[in-house]
C-alpha cells in the first residue's frame, strides 16, 4: 500500500516500484530467488493485461472517447507502423542488431502501456480530448502490436507486409465486433436481471469482460480489443451498484499490476543488463525523440489538432509492463538473441518511464495545456434496483464543480414518479423540503419508479451540467413533461388551447412574468 501511495503522489507509474521489489527478491537480490520461466511469465502477464484493460475500459467515459475514436484508431494502426519502422531501423543501424531482432524491438516498444497511461493521465489535469485519444490508443494498440510481435517471432521467414496488414485488419474487426456484442448483451442482462446480492454485480461485470477476451481469442480475433470495448460498453451502461463495481475493478487492476510487475522483476537478471544499457538508451532516444513524434504528427495530420497538443501526445506515449511482457514472446519461441532483446526492452522501459512520467505535468504547464476550470464535473450516480417495488434508489453525489450547487430541490423538476427523499450534508441526513438549496458535497437519495428511471437520471445530469435552466437553455436533457389526464387533454384541444407544453418553457414564462 505504501508503494501505491508513493506512485500516486510522485506521478510515476507503479511499474518502477513493483519492478524494484521483484528485482530485490530475485537473482542478484536480497533473497536470490532464481526464476527463469518466460512461458509462465507470458501467460500470467496476458491474464493481468486482460484485467488491466477491463479496468481501463470500465473507467473510460464514452462522451470523452467518442470524438477521439477516429484519431485513436489511426494512431494505434498507422502510428504503430511508423514507429516500428523508425525504431527498427535505429536498432539495426545504430545498435547492430539483425533485422529480425530489430523488428521485434520496434514492434514491442511501439505499444503504449494501458496501466501506465491510465494511472498517470488520470492524475494530470489534461483536456478530455487529449486524454480520450491517449486512453483509447493505449486500449487499441495492444492488438496490432501483439500480431506483429508474434509474426516476427515465428520460426521461418517473416510474412510479407501486406499479409500482416490484412491479418491485423481482420483480427481487429473480429475483436471489435465481439467486444461490442458481448458488452451490450452483458449490460442488457445486468439491467434486467436482479442478482440475489449486490456483491455479485462487480464479479459479474468482470466475468463478462473476461469472457469477451476468451470469445475473441477463440474466434481468431483480437481478444485484447474485445475485452477493452466490452468493458467500455459496460462502463457506460448505467449498471446497478456502479460505484461498488468500479471500486472492485480498480482494486483488481492494482492487484494485477502488482503481481505482473513483481514477476517481471523476478525474471530479469540485473548483472546481464549492464552490457545492454547504452544500446537501450540509444534505441529509446530514437523512439522517444523521433519515432513517437513522427507517428503522432503524421497520423493526426488529417485531424487538424494544435501542434502543442500533438507535442504533448508525443511525450505522453508511456511504456510500461506491456512491452516487457511482449518481449517474452521471442524468448518462448526460441528466437536467437531473444534474451538480449528482452534486456534492451527492460532497460528502455525503466529509463524512459522514469523520465517521461514525472515530467508530463511540467510539459503540460509549459505548453499551457490543462483542464478548463470552468468545466463542470459529471455527477456520480449509483443505482440500486428495488425489484419487488418496481423502482430504483439513486444515490447522487454533487461534485465541487457541479452547477447543481445553489439549485433548490423543487427546481430539479424531476418527472412524476421520482422524488428526492433524503439529503446527507456534513455527515448529517435530513428530509428536504422543495425549497431546500443543494450544496457542493451533498449526497442525495432519489427514489424513481422503473418507467422514469432513465429520465430521472438524465434530468439530474442535465441540471448538474447546466443548472436549473437546463433544457430551456439547450443544455442536456429537457425537463420531463408530466402528461395531463386524458379528459383534460381532450377538453384543451376542443377549446383550442393546444397540447402539452414543455415544463422548461412554462417555467421560463413564469419567471419572466
Amino acid at each position: 500500500m505504501a508503494a501505491v501511495r508513493i506512485s500516486s503522489r510522485s506521478g510515476l507509474p507503479s511499474l518502477l516500484l513493483y519492478l524494484g521489489i521483484g528485482i530485490a527478491i530475485g537473482q542478484d537480490g536480497i533473497f536470490d530467488v532464481k526464476f527463469d520461466n518466460a512461458e509462465l511469465t507470458q501467460v500470467i502477464g496476458y491474464a493481468a493485461l486482460v484485467v488491466i484493460l477491463a479496468e481501463g475500459g470500465l473507467g473510460t467515459k464514452w462522451k470523452e472517447v467518442k470524438p477521439a475514436l477516429p484519431a485513436a484508431a489511426v494512431l494505434s494502426t498507422v502510428g504503430v507502423g511508423i514507429s516500428v519502422g523508425v525504431t527498427a531501423s535505429a536498432a539495426h543501424y545504430l545498435v547492430g542488431l539483425d533485422w529480425r531482432q530489430a523488428l521485434i524491438i520496434g514492434a514491442v516498444v511501439s505499444s503504449t502501456d494501458a496501466a501506465a497511461v491510465f494511472s498517470v493521465l488520470r492524475k494530470v489535469p489534461l483536456p478530455s480530448r487529449i486524454t480520450g485519444v491517449l486512453e483509447a490508443e493505449s486500449g487499441f494498440n495492444d492488438a496490432p502490436v501483439v500480431i506483429l510481435v508474434v509474426a516476427f517471432s515465428a520460426v521461418g521467414p517473416v510474412e510479407h507486409w501486406y499479409v500482416l496488414v490484412g491479418e491485423i485488419a481482420l483480427e481487429l474487426a473480429i475483436g471489435a465486433a465481439i467486444g461490442l456484442a458481448v458488452g451490450w448483451l452483458g449490460a442488457f442482462g445486468l439491467r434486467h436481471v436482479a442478482l440475489p446480492a449486490s456483491g455479485l454485480y462487480p464479479i459479474a461485470v468482470m466475468a463478462i469482460a473476461v469472457s469477451a477476451y476468451a470469445t475473441g481469442a477463440i474466434a481468431h480475433g483480437s481478444g485484447f480489443l474485445a475485452v477493452y470495448l466490452a468493458a467500455m460498453v459496460l462502463g457506460n451502461s448505467k449498471l446497478p451498484h456502479w460505484p461498488a463495481t468500479r471500486g472492485f475493478a480498480d482494486g483488481l487492476g492494482w492487484l494485477a499490476q502488482i503481481g505482473m510487475f513483481v514477476l517481471l522483476g523476478l525474471l530479469v537478471t540485473p548483472h546481464d543488463l549492464i552490457d545492454d544499457f547504452w544500446p537501450a538508451v540509444v534505441v529509446g532516444l530514437v523512439l522517444t525523440a523521433v519515432a513517437r513524434p513522427l507517428s503522432v504528427f503524421i497520423s493526426l495530420a488529417p485531424f487538424r489538432l494544435p501542434h502543442r497538443e500533438k507535442a504533448l501526445m508525443s511525450w505522453a506515449g508511456l511504456r510500461g509492463a506491456v512491452p516487457i511482457i511482449l518481449a517474452t514472446i521471442p524468448m518462448v519461441s526460441g528466437i536467437e538473441g531473444s534474451t538480449r532483446v528482452f534486456n534492451i526492452v527492460f532497460v528502455l522501459v525503466i529509463v524512459y518511464t522514469l523520465i517521461q512520467g514525472p515530467t508530463l505535468p511540467w510539459l503540460a504547464r509549459a505548453l499551457k495545456i490543462g483542464d478548463d476550470p470552468s468545466e463542470t464535473a459529471d455527477l456520480g450516480i449509483e443505482s440500486a434496483p428495488l425489484e419487488r417495488l418496481r423502482g430504483h434508489l439513486l444515490s447522487v453525489e454533487v461534485p465541487g464543480r457541479s452547477k447543481m450547487h445553489g439549485v433548490e430541490v423543487g427546481e430539479l423538476r424531476l418527472p412524476a414518479g421520482a422524488a428526492v427523499t433524503l439529503v446527507v450534508r456534513d455527515g448529517k441526513s435530513f428530509v428536504p423540503a422543495p425549497s431546500t438549496v443543494l450544496r457542493r458535497g451533498d449526497e442525495l437519495l432519489v427514489v424513481a419508479t422503473d418507467p422514469v428511471r432513465d429520465a430521472t437520471e438524465a434530468r439530474l445530469r442535465a441540471v448538474g451540467e447546466g443548472g436549473k435552466l437546463a433544457g430551456w437553455l439547450g443544455t442536456g436533457a429537457k425537463a420531463p413533461v408530466t402528461p395531463e389526464p386524458p379528459h383534460l387533454a381532450q377538453l384543451a384541444r376542443k377549446l383550442g388551447l393546444g397540447g402539452e407544453q414543455p415544463a422548461d418553457k412554462a417555467e421560463g414564462r413564469r419567471a419572466h412574468h
